[in-house]
């Protein structure tokens, strides 16, 4: 039986995004919870801390957590989040790329400037992200993505959450080249976005060429907590970018992978079908 719906398969292969009701239990989101706040009490080396002020409410992320926690092994492998994600696409197999969670204290004002996720990291393929709020939340609050933008073909450099710069000027990096995202907060109107009323158990999943940020200004008067998780089809392979991806980077190649590998293996386990 499909998870999905071909007016949302379709969605997501011509808007780059879609907006998927009632896909987790809200059992589930509890254990994301519940892994959120054991990384909290334990937190991994790679935490980081995305605030330029530290004095101020939090915006908190890490990375890769799902073989350190058991709640975040237990989504990854058990939830729907792989089967989803092969039927949007079309793939026949799918592994596990990377998860992150974010959270937003109370007060923080802190929000992602706009970007899209596959110049990040040093992979390239057919891949999609999913993005789970923890939390009701209504448009206008959450993100906003650009539609339509995964088929550009541009690659922009990465931007610094801290302070919403990107890092460095355009360059070339094997063939490819990077240029500044497009400043999508100085003029909105020019631009075809999107966002979405999501309760409980609704996501989101888009390409991971998607451009998306927030313009919002909304301060959260409770924390908010974000979970993603990154999935690719059986064309993933690592492909090194700036460096800007070097820690990342270093984190697979300590376990054996470099450029031109499948996204495949320890490190990168097949999630759909289940093994």
């Amino acid at each position: 039986m499909s998870l999905t719906t071909e007016a949302e398969r379709q969605t997501f292969r011509e808007d780059g995004v879609v907006a998927l009701r009632g896909t987790f239990d809200l059992h589930w989101l509890d254990e994301l919870r519940e892994g959120i706040a054991a990384d909290l009490a334990n937190p991994t080396e790679r935490l980081t801390h995305h605030n330029a002020d530290p004095s101020k409410p939090a915006y908190i992320e890490d990375f890769w957590c799902w073989s350190d926690f058991a709640q975040f092994e237990r989504f990854v492998h058990h939830s729907p989040c792989a089967p989803i994600a092969a039927e949007l696409l079309d793939a026949s197999r799918i592994n596990l790329v990377m998860d992150n969670w974010f959270l937003r204290e109370a007060g923080s004002t802190s929000r992602p400037p706009f970007h899209h996720d596959i110049s990040y990291f040093d992979f390239t393929g057919s891949m999609c992200v999913l993005w789970l709020p923890l939390e009701a939340i209504s448009a206008g609050s959450g993100i906003q993505f650009v539609r339509g933008s995964h088929l550009s073909n541009k690659l922009y450099r990465r931007v610094r959450f801290k302070d919403g710069h990107e890092s460095g000027e355009p360059v070339v990096v094997n063939g490819l080249p990077y240029e500044p995202p497009p400043d999508i907060e100085a003029d909105p109107d020019a631009f075809d976005l999107v966002e979405f009323d999501l309760e409980p158990g609704d996501c989101i999943y888009f390409d991971m060429r998607t451009l998306h940020g927030s313009l919002s200004t909304t301060t959260p008067k409770q924390n908010v907590h974000r979970y993603t998780l990154r999935m690719t089809a059986p064309d993933g392979r690592i492909r090194y970018r700036g460096d800007w991806a070097k820690e990342e980077r270093a984190l697979f190649e300590a376990q054996g992978y470099r450029d031109g590998d499948s996204i495949d293996g320890t490190f990168f386990p097949q999630l759909w079908p289940r093994p």
